[in-house]
């Protein structure tokens, strides 16, 4: 696999994030040229800088997953410096507020009480319309944009990016574990889809990692982890939150001619949380 990815064009949306960089730059390791796309133009020249710094080549650009005029503009600047895509990552994605509850459980008395608290019947549209347009449409636009460079090449591939909410959907957060059950569906599809013109599509399932988005939700300021955190760990056999680097060999594997015959699969890498029935 030292060379599998040696001049390939790698693409990955979310780029300048804690472990979409840390696919980009396991990528560029392997020999691939990397394109680094992200909403924050300095994200994703910091990731790439990094690759190039290590003698690396890589370019980073501002893109919004959402438009696709965005999506072209950054396709045309990486096809006339880097060359077409061969590999697709789809990371871009995310909760918001807008769609969570604030309790795991909805109690009448909390109801009667008329506390200020947020439940299913409070969950606003707009967040839910945010959190599947993220995930979802984030993933289908920069798959139309980049794809067709791929229709009919050899080695070319697309990499999703679920979540273990599709599997086993988590309390309080229903709009991502929707919009995370509809990525992995979607991944199956479009490998149907895309099988006989020579694309295979994957996806990774990420269990518990502590990144920028959820170390408030499972940290407290002094480290220590919140009950939510404790709950979390307490039904992962391995007993530990994720690091970045957990999801490169799956990633590599997938990418590579090591898994030509793999289409279609969602992988979780979960520390054993979806093996684990809590008893």
């Amino acid at each position: 696999m030292s060379l599998a990815f040696e001049k390939k064009v790698a693409v990955i949306t979310g780029g300048g994030g804690v472990l979409c960089s840390t696919m980009a730059m396991a990528l560029a390791d392997k020999g691939a040229h990397v394109g680094i796309l992200d909403l924050k133009q300095e994200n994703a020249e910091s990731v790439a800088r990094q690759i190039t710094s290590a003698g690396g080549k890589a370019i980073g650009l501002a893109c919004n997953v959402l438009d696709t005029d965005s999506l072209k503009a950054a396709h045309q600047k990486l096809s006339d410096t880097l060359g077409p895509c061969d590999i697709l990552v789809n990371g871009a994605g995310g909760n918001h507020p807008k769609g969570t509850t604030s309790n795991p459980f909805l109690l009448e008395e909390d109801l009667l009480a008329n506390k200020d608290l947020k439940s299913f019947f409070d969950l606003d549209p707009e967040g839910i319309k945010f959190v599947f347009d993220l995930n979802f449409i984030g993933s289908l636009l920069p798959t139309q944009v980049f794809s067709k460079d791929m229709i009919g090449r050899q080695g070319t591939s697309i990499i999703n990016i679920s979540s273990m909410n599709a599997f086993r959907p988590l309390t309080k957060i229903p709009a991502y574990s929707a919009a995370k059950a509809a990525i992995s569906n979607f991944t199956q599809w479009l490998a149907v889809h895309f099988a006989k013109a020579g694309v295979r599509v994957n996806a990774l399932a990420p269990g518990f990692f502590l990144t920028d988005q959820n170390r408030r939700l499972l940290t407290n300021e002094n480290g220590s982890l919140t009950d939510r955190g404790n709950t979390i760990l307490s039904h992962t056999p391995m007993n530990r939150f994720g690091t970045p680097d957990d999801l490169t060999g799956a990633l590599l594997w997938l990418c590579s001619g090591e898994a030509a015959f793999v289409t279609g699969v969602v992988i979780p890498i979960d520390g054993g949380f979806s093996a684990f029935s809590g008893v």
